[in-house]
């Protein structure tokens, strides 16, 4: 049975969703945009400021649920702008070495304007 992961050292779920899930020896967070957990506010205008506050929700999530970034075995990431691609990934590779498997799009719109959204899938510690 899946059990639902929550942490107050990532933003709260904005919707009717956890901040991740882990059933078996993985756990799947829902897509973290760069909200500050303490106020719920965005944090910075443009994708680096926005790239560094997702990975820090991520690991938060990550380590709430008994895992870790070096865990992650697929990432999605959504771009509002695929022109900032070089840009995040330069955060993403400083937080995500373990190369996993992972897809990016640019999509339309995010949640509250966000320039970027992240998801991962993580095996358990």
């Amino acid at each position: 049975m899946a059990q639902k992961i929550h942490t107050d050292k990532a933003p709260a779920a904005i919707g009717p969703y956890s901040q991740a899930l882990t059933t078996g020896n993985l756990v799947f967070t829902s897509g973290q945009i760069p909200l500050d957990p303490a106020t719920g506010l965005m944090v910075g205008t443009e994708i680096t400021a926005q790239a560094e506050q997702v990975m820090k929700n991520l690991e938060a999530v990550l380590t709430a649920a008994g895992s870790g970034l070096d865990k992650i075995v697929k990432t999605t990431c959504f771009l509002a702008d695929m022109a900032d691609f070089a840009a995040f990934n330069e955060i993403y590779g400083r937080y995500i070495t373990s190369a996993p498997a992972r897809s990016c799009v640019a999509v339309n719109a995010l949640p509250k304007g966000a320039l970027v959204e992240v998801e991962v899938i993580a095996e358990l510690a």
